[in-house]
This record gives C-alpha cells, structure tokens and sequence, in this order.
C-alpha cells in the first residue's frame, strides 16, 4: 500500500483555524492506523466494522455539531473535515456517521421534545444506540412525497404499515427514524424502537458497492408505536428533506476525500512504476490525467469550505447543497476512473483502494438525490421554472 499525501494545491490549510486542523488530523490518524489496515477485507467479507462504533463515539463524531447532549458542539467546516476523513477509508464508514449524526440526531433534535432529546441524544452520541432514517420506499426515491407508508391514529397509539428500501445501518439500528403519512396526508417523522412487534429490517446483500456497509429493508406490519415516539414538530416532507441536506452537505466534503485516495494513490504510483526505462510520471497522458484529478479536488474543496461558510452563517440553501452535491460526487467518480487507469491493471487490485472507492461512489451518485435530481433543482433555481413534472 502506497502511502497516503495530504492534497492542498491551494493552501486551503491557512484558513483552517487550529481547532479544525487538530479535528481533522485526529480523524485522518484514527482512520489511518485502526481503519484502513482492515477496510478491504471488511469489504470483501462484505461486513461493516462495528467495533469501530465506540471509538467513533469516544472521538465526538456523531453528532458533533449538536450543542449539548453530550455532543462536541462543532463548526460545519469541523464536521466537513470529519467526513472528508472518513470516506477516505472508506464511503461505508462516512455514510454510518452521517446517519447517525444528521439522519437521526439531527431531527431528533430539530423536531423533537425535550424529553426525546435526553433519552435518545446522550446514547447515540456514545455509539451506544444506533439509529437508521427510513424514507424511501421500494417505488418511491427521488419523489419520496408520494410515499405509501400510513401512521394511523389508534387513542394513544399510531399504527405504522409499509416498507422502505436502501437503508443505511437498518439491520444493526435500535432505533429508526421513519417518515409516514397520518390521517391527514401529512407526512410526519416517528421513532420506531428495535424489537417493536411487527418491525423488522432484513439486511440487502449481494452487493457490489457499499460492501462495508450496513444496508437494509425496514418492514412494518401493523407496527404499534405510542403517540409520544412522534416528532412532534416534524410537518410535511420539507422537513424530512431538511435532515437529508444536513447529510448531503457532508457527503460533499466526504467524496473528497475518497477522491484525494485515489489521487495520491495514482500519483505515487505514476512515480515509482518504471516502463520504457523511467517512471509513468514521465508521459504526458499520465500527467494530464493527474493535473486533471488535482484540479477538479481542489476546486471541489474550494466548493465544499464556501459552503460551510454559508452554513454556519445560516445563508445555505437547499439549492447550494445540490450544486456542491451533484459537483462533488461526479468529480470523485471521475478521479477514480482516471486512478483505475494510470494503476492498469493494477487498479483493480484490493492491494490498492481504487477499484473499492469507484464502487462505492456508484452508490454515493445515486443516494441521497441522484446526480440528475440535484442538476433539476439547481436548474429551478435559476430559472425559476420546474422540470420535474
């Protein structure tokens, strides 16, 4: 394995404060020595390393810009490193933080009673509850408004009927954030505990990508839940949304990291691979795919830090978040074609994260608003007119 060098062709470490850097270089060093050494095996067993969980815990990144609770109280750009870090390892382990963290403590916290909030918060901050968010369903992805799932009112009960599909962390979640229609069509969010009667969640395998990674169906069959396990102030699909742009905004930053993998990856390997008598650096075609690859991340890096500028000031909108989404997710898919390529045929090789990281983004373009959904949107925003229907 080939050893890993910061990318930063624009010194974008100077308008870091120290605090971050510290943040960062702590999770890159926990990735680095108790991550990485196992990543490709968990990924051809097809196993997420849950052992990991309360370390993850230990080091305040779940839910870390949460203030209170027990949680660290972060920046967006802390939060944003964070996840860089750890897709870097491995998309798996990014996707299980970003659930946790703004799938289900987020709303937990936004829309959530006081009571919810000291129950649920302080453990799932530890790691030692897991939580799964439940919104798309098996017909239902990118229009998840038109959901089938119900919650009937029954006195002091709801009666949850449906399913969902593709969800991350399902089968090992103790409890799951899953978004329903009440009597009155409005879609409302409701915490659904392990172990509940009727409630189930078999894990998805076969997989070609996410393989380190938990994914799962969440069945509901006349799930009984009590009325105080609604999110009371969840109203309406927006607000289920809202959770997913917490968790799209650190995908942004974390497929730069997968893609700063396979960059410094080809890049050392360009250097010290011989053909023709003298390194693959050497060539021309392999320094333009590198230029390429370093251009494209560093202007995704710019991308994502103005974008957690704009969060923390609170002048984010939904539509800032699909462009960096949507930029960020093809650019690392296109940096993981060109390592492929430079590595030949060894960039298929689990010596090498190449051929892992371009699985994984496979299903990093689609979740969580596909590549053509965020264009739509950001098409809607400047034009002021509506493609999807």
């Amino acid at each position: 394995m080939l050893k890993f060098e910061a990318v930063d062709y624009y010194l974008l470490d100077d308008l870091f404060t120290d605090e971050e850097k510290l943040i960062r270089d702590t999770v890159r060093n926990f990735v680095e020595e108790e991550f990485i050494p196992i990543v490709e095996d968990c990924y051809m067993k097809g196993e997420f390393p849950g052992h990991l969980i309360p370390k993850l815990g230990e080091l305040g990144i779940l839910g870390c810009t949460i203030q209170g609770y027990n949680c660290a109280g972060l920046n967006s750009i802390s939060y944003g490193l964070i996840c860089q870090e750890l897709e870097r390892g491995d998309s798996g382990l990014r996707s299980f933080a970003s659930v946790q963290s703004s799938l289900v403590m987020y709303p937990i916290y936004t829309f959530g009673t006081e009571e919810q909030k000291q129950k649920w918060l302080p453990k799932l901050a530890k790691g030692e509850v897991i939580g799964c968010f439940g919104l798309t369903e098996p017909d239902f992805g990118s229009n998840p408004a038109g959901m089938l799932t119900r919650a009937k009112r029954k006195g002091d009960y709801y009666i949850l009927n449906g399913s969902k599909m593709w969800i991350t962390n399902g089968s090992i979640a103790d409890i799951a954030v899953v978004w329903a229609k009440n009597d009155d069509d409005v879609i409302c969010g409701f915490l659904v505990e392990k172990g509940t009667e009727g409630f189930s969640a078999p894990e998805i395998k076969n997989k070609h990508s996410l393989r380190a990674s938990v994914t799962s169906e969440l069945i509901l069959q006349d799930v009984k839940i009590p009325v105080e396990n609604m999110l009371p102030n969840s109203k309406g699909i927006k607000h289920a949304l809202m959770c997913l742009n917490q968790a799209r905004y650190g995908i942004t930053w974390g497929v730069i990291g997968a893609a700063m993998a396979c960059y410094s990856t080809a890049l050392n390997y360009a250097k010290t691979r011989i053909q023709f008598g003298k390194p693959i650096a050497s060539f021309q075609m392999v320094q333009e795919k590198l230029v390429y690859m370093l251009n494209e991340i560093t202007k995704a890096q710019l991308l994502s830090f103005r974008l957690g500028q704009l969060k923390d000031q609170g002048k984010m909108k939904p539509e800032h978040v699909s462009l960096a989404k949507m930029n960020n997710v093809n650019m690392a898919r296109k940096v993981g074609l060109l390592a492929r390529e430079i590595l030949g045929a060894n960039g298929v090789a689990a010596e090498y994260p190449i051929m892992r990281h371009m699985n994984n983004i496979e299903s990093v373009f689609t979740y969580e608003g596909t590549h053509d959904i965020h264009t739509l949107t950001v098409g809607r925003s400047i034009t002021g007119i509506s493609a999807f229907v």
